[in-house]
């Protein structure tokens, strides 16, 4: 019979997780191995050089870049206040008086005497990294970041938006599929679980300042009019939303799995850090729920099935039917030619609509309940 692998996603109440924490740019660790961390700890810091400002000099004294020098108040490496002067000349025997001055707060950085420009680069400003969940800092990456273990649940949805944040895990309804129908101020800061949610819920969860929303299913036409674009299926994650979204089943009105429902209820009250980064395309990054806890018990982890059946339950990952959920009928032996004109071998699913499709087997995803 054909086989496959196909990705899948974990979820597990306990597992020991190592995140790493790295600057995009060469910078300074702040914390040392063994200290314990918090998400909003900074762990490293960098400083991105800040905007340069060009000031002709020359052309506002109305000299040559060559003669621009003996006009100077300011020298290279020179700190400069916004609207300070930073040359000046005086002509008619002292009757006219022109001034150079600092469009901004600064430092020189450069004086051409070719072009009689003046540089002035404004301050550099810090990029702070955060630990983003909570352990203890196992590693040191020098100059770069650090790598932070901790021990918890794990998570993982299909598809999500907006990057990392963390929060109280607050689960808002009663059963995997009940939609999120209140959200009352004291859920400000949190992170809210329920099992779909509609376009005024989600702008409410906004409105209230809640950090994070995970729900089973969502249709796409709310997750358009919040973000306000298509946001297709490529890679998310840098959208500038004030909440993050995860989905964990697929679009629609589908309940979160039980299994992920009942992890949700057992550390309900609990923190949890998420992230929405989601990278369709290349099958390597998925949205997350990392819920530290001291619980100790055996690791567990969700055994993903590597085969792909006939009668194997499985979601499609890419477009046209993205999200939908459904069952393997048939394997058939022979690759086929696709509409897009490539050769791939395939599988007919029956999705849960009722309808018969013929998808890449590259494009499934194996559910295990």
């Amino acid at each position: 019979m054909s086989q496959a692998y196909t990705p899948g996603l974990t979820i597990t109440p306990y597992a020991k997780l190592k995140k790493i924490r790295k600057l995009p740019i060469k910078g300074e660790v702040l914390v040392g191995i063994g200290e314990w961390v918090k998400p909003e700890s900074i762990v490293a810091r960098a400083f991105l050089p800040g905007p340069a400002h060009i000031v002709k000099a020359g052309e506002i004294l109305g000299v040559a870049g060559e003669d621009l020098e003996k006009h100077l108040l300011k020298k290279v490496g020179d700190k400069v206040e916004e609207n300070e002067v930073i040359a000046s000349s005086t002509s008619f025997f002292g009757l006219s008086k022109k001034f150079v001055r600092s469009p901004i707060m600064g430092t020189i950085e450069n004086i051409s005497p070719i072009t009689g420009n003046i540089t002035i680069r404004e301050e550099p400003k810090p990029l702070l990294l955060p630990a983003y969940v909570e352990g203890e800092v196992v590693e040191i990456l020098p100059n770069e970041g650090v790598v932070i273990e901790t021990k918890g649940a794990f998570l993982q949805g299909i598809f999500g938006v907006g990057g990392e944040r963390w929060g109280q895990l607050k689960v808002v309804v009663s059963s995997p599929a009940e939609p999120i129908r209140e959200i009352k101020e004291e859920l400000k800061g949190c992170v809210i679980v329920g099992g779909t949610i509609d376009g005024e819920m989600l702008r409410r969860a906004a409105e209230v300042g809640v950090k994070g929303v995970v729900v089973g299913g969502i249709f796409d036409e709310v997750l358009r009019d919040f973000l306000g674009y298509d946001i297709g299926v490529a890679i998310t994650g840098q959208e500038d939303i004030p909440l993050t979204l995860i989905i964990m089943e697929g679009f629609g009105e589908l309940p979160i799995s039980q299994r992920a429902f009942n992890l949700f209820k057992r550390f309900d009250g609990f923190l949890a850090s998420i992230n929405g980064a989601t990278q369709i395309r290349a099958g390597v990054m998925r949205p997350e729920i990392i819920i530290p806890h001291k619980e100790e018990m055996p690791a567990f982890e969700v055994k993903l099935m590597n085969q792909l059946l006939e009668g194997t339950r499985v979601r499609v990952i890419r477009e046209p039917y993205f999200g939908l959920l459904g069952k393997v009928v048939a394997l058939p032996p022979e690759p086929r030619i696709l509409e897009t004109g490539a050769k791939a071998r395939v599988a007919e699913v029956l999705l849960d609509n009722g309808e018969r499709v013929i998808v890449p087997r590259a494009n499934l995803e194996i559910i295990v309940d």
